[in-house]
Formats: C-alpha cells, sequence, structure tokens
C-alpha cells in the first residue's frame, strides 16, 4: 500500500491540518484529514475514496474539488489546504513526486513597486 502524509499550514488562521492519502492499487485513494478547523473537518467527512485518474482528468470538476466547494465558503474560499489534499492524492497514486510546495506573501511599499 502506498501512503503519503502532507501536513498543511494554512497560515494566518493558525491551523495546521493533515493529510493522509492512501492507495493499495495507485489508482483509488482512500482521503482522510485531521484538523482543528470545523470547516475542513466538514471536508473531511464530505471525501471520499476517489478514484485519483478520474479525479485528475476532471480538474475542479471531481469529487475532491466538489466537496472543497461544499465545504468552504467565504473566507475559507482561499485556503490552501485543497491544494494539499489533491497533491497528496496525486502522489499516493504514484501520479506526483512528493516535493515540498510554499507560498511566501509579504507586503510592499507602493514605492517597491
Amino acid at each position: 500500500m502506498d501512503a503519503v502524509r502532507a501536513t498543511v499550514d494554512a497560515g494566518i488562521c493558525g491551523f495546521i491540518t493533515e493529510v493522509i492519502a492512501t492507495s493499495a492499487d495507485k489508482q483509488m485513494v482512500e482521503l482522510a484529514l485531521t484538523s482543528p478547523c470545523e470547516r475542513i473537518q466538514d471536508l473531511a467527512k464530505r471525501l471520499p475514496t476517489v478514484d485519483s485518474f478520474r479525479e485528475i482528468g476532471v480538474g475542479f470538476e471531481g469529487e475532491v474539488h466538489k466537496a472543497v466547494r461544499e465545504s468552504l465558503k467565504g473566507c475559507c474560499s482561499g485556503c490552501v489546504v485543497p491544494a494539499g489534499v489533491f497533491k497528496a492524492m496525486q502522489i499516493a497514486a504514484g501520479l506526483a513526486l512528493p516535493k515540498a510546495a510554499s507560498i511566501a506573501f509579504e507586503r510592499i511599499d507602493e514605492e517597491e513597486e
């Protein structure tokens, strides 16, 4: 069985989410999320075992993103956890390599533009 753990620091909210993605056949992926965030907890309940090939083929119309749209609304629409979930799914299925990813933000002065 292939498994991957992703730890996602969502940023200013302070919530850390752990994503565990497992696949016995390199196609069907079971997703488990642990987070103190109530919206991510709701997302975890909505995530079925997914067909990773289909998820990649349909992009933002797949089951993962459908569950994200149902769970994360309002200010949470910019949450980075869904990207971590999708990437963990890809890695568990052998469709991507495990490499750290990050987003860094900093304010800039108008004079620097």
